[in-house]
């Protein structure tokens, strides 16, 4: 199961596996802002599952740095399913740090299910005028190359809101985020709604800071490369600050969702990076 890693992962971390501005000018520069938070996890009841009959789950990450420094991500997300089978643990670990240029990213994640032993991905990304390569440490060392480019999750985030400042309806983009082997690309569309202006209704949300940031309904595709499916791996909604926090998250896996719901959220100091 591909977990969420947030409007900074990707995201996503999920993975993800993931903009800080003092105006909502489309030329302003997009800056993520450091933030951690917690969303807690249920089964979607409007979209019918084959087999899950509940869910519920957490999430939570840490996300620190600035354009000059580099971006770190700590993320984790548990998801306990039950079917007729009975429950179901899904445990994943992400820790991730990519560059202020995104030239280069960073990534090990750990991921088990039902008590076995954890599956590890643990590598490195660098970009190059050809595309880019990536040296894994685990599950074996292996260097494979990629002759297209692909953006990384911090990019890729920053990318979205940069094209919901401009007023566009989708966004497309490939991404590389180090998920399932390591070696897994993927195409995402973004589709971006209207700009939010009702209150949020997520109490975390509800800070003077984001009384007059934009924020916009975003939901983003993944397709794998070289599967050829028409349809997604997975695909993630949210409520999208320019400041990079999301809110209200739905996580789509295709034979069932969730939904999040955020309710804890603690903003970090921002450096004065000029970048």
């Amino acid at each position: 199961m591909k977990t969420y890693r947030g409007g900074i992962a990707g995201l996503a971390v999920m993975a993800a596996m993931g903009a800080w501005a003092q105006t909502p000018a489309s030329a302003e520069r997009v800056v993520l802002l450091p933030h951690r938070a917690v969303y807690d996890l249920v089964l979607d009841d409007g979209k019918p599952s084959r087999d899950i009959t509940t869910a519920r789950g957490r999430i939570a990450f840490d996300f620190s740095g600035d354009a000059c420094d580099g971006y770190a991500l700590s993320f984790r997300q548990v998801t306990e399913l039950t079917s007729e089978a009975g429950p179901r643990v899904i445990d994943a670990r992400t820790t991730s740090f990519e560059e202020g240029d995104a030239k280069s990213y960073r990534f090990k994640t750990e991921s088990s299910a039902a008590g076995a032993p954890a599956d590890i991905v643990d590598g490195t990304a660098k970009k190059s005028e050809a595309g880019y390569e990536v040296s894994l440490r685990a599950p074996k060392a292996e260097t494979h190359r990629e002759a297209s480019a692909a953006m990384f999750p911090n990019e890729q985030m920053k990318a979205v809101i940069q094209a919901a400042r401009e007023g566009k309806n989708t966004f497309n983009v490939r991404l590389y985020d180090g998920a399932n082997s390591g070696k897994d690309v993927y195409d995402t569309l973004s589709v971006i709604g209207r700009k939010i202006t009702a209150a949020p209704a997520e109490a975390p949300l509800r800070k003077p800071e984001f009384e007059k940031l934009a924020r916009w309904p975003v939901t983003i595709s993944y397709f794998k490369v070289g599967s050829g499916e028409s349809t997604p791996a997975y695909t993630v909604s949210f409520e999208l600050y320019e400041n990079g926090v999301t809110g209200a998250i739905r996580l789509d896996y295709g034979s069932f969702a969730l939904r999040g719901t955020l309710t804890r959220l603690d903003l970090l100091p921002a450096s004065d990076c000029s970048k």
